[in-house]
């Protein structure tokens, strides 16, 4: 899977977002540049967020923003990576609430999707393998890891 976000250029690695809201949409970036989804989604996603709270923060420092099925602007199945290397606060006072890793998930297949969402699960069951995602500094640490841990 790390090695699938280098090959298709789905990463990008930043220093530090203002907001959670622009974390949302410098992390669709990648998957926008290559029209997997228009800017529409990241819109969608942060409406989502709004509406139901900070549901995407899956375990702490791990954010997996996504929408619902049918979303708007969403034209092929697939996961984009971002690190950033400032924590991003998703609810002030709750460090719970913040993350560094995001996985943004575009989905308009429900099978690749659930595959998608199986491969990334067992990836983040591996604490060893999200301690050194929380290190990584570009895409090379990405594909040493891929070596490392899923090989």
């Amino acid at each position: 899977m790390l090695r699938e976000f280098v090959e298709k250029n789905h990463y990008i690695f930043v220093d530090k977002i203002d907001t959670w809201e622009e974390s949302i949409r410098i992390g669709c970036k990648p998957i926008e540049a290559d029209g997997t989804v228009d800017p529409r989604y990241a819109e969608q996603i942060i409406e989502c967020v709004k509406k139901y709270g900070p549901y995407i923060i899956i375990i702490p420092n791990v954010a997996m923003p996504h929408s619902q099925e049918g979303a708007e602007g969403v034209n092929k199945t697939a996961i984009s990576f971002m690190k950033v290397k400032e924590a991003v606060h998703f609810e002030e006072g709750n460090p719970e609430k913040d993350a560094n890793l995001f996985f943004t998930l575009a989905s308009c297949n429900p099978d690749e999707h659930m595959a998608n969402m199986v491969k990334l699960s067992e990836m983040l069951m591996n604490e060893e393998l999200v301690e050194e995602l929380l290190k990584a500094e570009g895409p090379e640490d990405l594909l040493r890891l891929q070596e490392k841990y899923l090989d």
